[in-house]
């Protein structure tokens, strides 16, 4: 259901009805790319019905999806197609198109070329729990989550959305848990798994990764003694989920684990149901345990001041 989570919170006086969100989101419904359109990007169905709702709400949890369509021209291609035209203008007319006509000739190139080019589809789920005043964004990097919050915040205007941030870095957690004396020292319900990756802060930059491997030993100790620290770590919460945990708090590799989704419906028509209401609930006691782990969150007068702009 959900492979990456980036989570914000949600300012305290914003509020909105599902049927709101539905009627702000429409306008913004996904429209592929019109023939020399390089990028389009709009809300599309989370249940997957054409024509459906934007906007589904499962137990309380409200669930978006944002499309991004994209086409891509090599820049090779785009470079000699402009070039023919280059030579020609030179060999009709005897002069040297100026920087400015050079330009205009590729942007030309470009937009004749559009049309034939492949088109590439990604979509980003959005999950937003207002009785806990969070919402998460199911991408893979910060700058795939800034272009859905902005898309968001474009629709719902006035939507205040700040990043997590906690009292203590992940970056330091993580690396306090790896040189624990033991599996005692770890956070309630938290275990460190088998994955991680160290790098050093110096001119070098050396990485280290380590897979499937034991953790607690005196080469990761060793490692950290000389200046190499942690920017993800794999753990696993409660025996339930298990996921990779970043410097900058982003979830990576979520995954549920064995039982969590036995004995549940898998039919077409409440399997989508079941899958939101379960891997929101297990997500939502997993992300106060987390931040509790990393010493509860920033104030958010705090947390605003000294976070990038989210949208």
């Amino acid at each position: 259901m959900f492979k990456n989570l980036i989570v914000y919170r949600i300012g305290p006086d914003w509020s909105a009805t599902v049927e709101h969100m539905e009627e702000a989101l429409a306008p913004a419904r996904f429209v592929e790319c019109g023939a020399t359109q390089q990028k389009s990007i709009g809300w599309i169905e989370p249940r997957g019905e054409k024509h459906g709702a934007l906007v589904e709400s499962i137990g309380g949890q409200r669930i978006l999806k944002l499309q991004i369509e994209t086409k891509a021209v090599p820049g090779s291609v785009v470079k000699r197609k402009a070039q023919e035209q280059i030579e020609h203008i030179e060999a009709t007319t005897g002069r040297k198109p100026g920087k400015r006509e050079i330009k205009d000739i590729r942007d030309d190139a470009l937009l004749a070329l559009l049309p034939m080019a492949f088109t590439k589809q990604s979509s980003v789920q959005v999950w937003i729990d207002l009785a806990s005043r969070l919402l998460m964004t199911d991408a893979g990097s910060q700058a795939k989550a800034d272009e859905v919050i902005t898309a968001l915040v474009s629709a719902l205007p006035g939507l205040p959305l700040t990043l997590l941030q906690t009292m203590v870095s992940p970056q330091v957690a993580m690396t306090q848990w790896l040189t624990a004396a033991s599996p005692e020292e770890w956070p309630l319900r938290l275990s460190v798994e088998r994955e991680c990756e160290l790098k050093s802060n110096d001119e070098e930059k050396s990485v280290v990764k380590f897979t499937r491997h034991n953790l607690l030993n005196d080469e990761i100790r060793h490692h950290v003694a000389q200046g190499k620290l942690p920017v993800t770590l794999a753990l696993s919460w409660d025996g339930r989920v298990a996921f990779v945990l970043t410097e900058a708090l982003q979830l990576k590799k979520i995954s549920f684990l064995e039982g969590v989704f036995e004995g549940t419906s898998a039919g077409k028509e409440d399997g989508f149901d079941a899958d939101v209401a379960i891997a929101t609930g297990e997500l939502g006691k997993l992300i106060p345990d987390l931040i509790d782990a990393l010493g509860g969150e920033m104030p958010q007068t705090a947390a605003a001041s000294s976070a990038p702009p989210t949208a």
